[in-house]
């Protein structure tokens, strides 16, 4: 995975380290930057309020009120716990561009967001983000 320009994660650890912590598919999303396949995530439909950490570091990335229903066959949530608990990076792999989610603490890959779809959310944004990079830690 590049490094983000211009920042510094919190959180740095080895490739051998990284991959110590995580599972071969959670790294291969996390720290490669993959993508799991649609409608396959634990989160996919889950309902359960609480907040979802970043599976890789722990940091607090989105709360279950900002989660919608998408039918896109991934999590999707309509913003960010607060603006700089995630990072936003172009990303023109694949021959398309689109806007990377990047965990802001350990610089994990999280999914891709996009705009303007026509969803009835208060930011007409969609974090569609695998559910393989979060961790729920529902609400008591």
């Amino acid at each position: 995975m590049e490094p983000v320009v211009g920042a510094t994660p919190k959180v740095v650890r080895s490739e051998e380290e990284w991959r110590a912590q995580l599972n071969p598919a959670e790294y291969a999303v996390l720290r490669q930057a993959g993508t799991e396949r649609p409608w396959t995530g634990e989160y996919t439909e889950t309902k359960t309020e609480g907040i979802y950490e970043c599976r890789a570091c722990g940091a607090e990335l989105f709360r279950s009120d900002t989660k919608f229903d998408s039918h896109c066959g991934w999590p999707s949530f309509f913003s960010p716990l607060a603006g700089d608990t995630v990072i936003l990076r172009e990303d023109r792999a694949l021959g398309m561009t689109r806007i990377e989610v990047l965990c802001a603490t350990c610089h994990s890959h999280l999914g891709h967001v996009f705009e303007g779809e026509g969803y009835p959310t208060p930011t007409d944004q969609r974090y569609c983000i695998n559910s393989v990079s979060l961790k729920l830690v529902p609400s008591e």
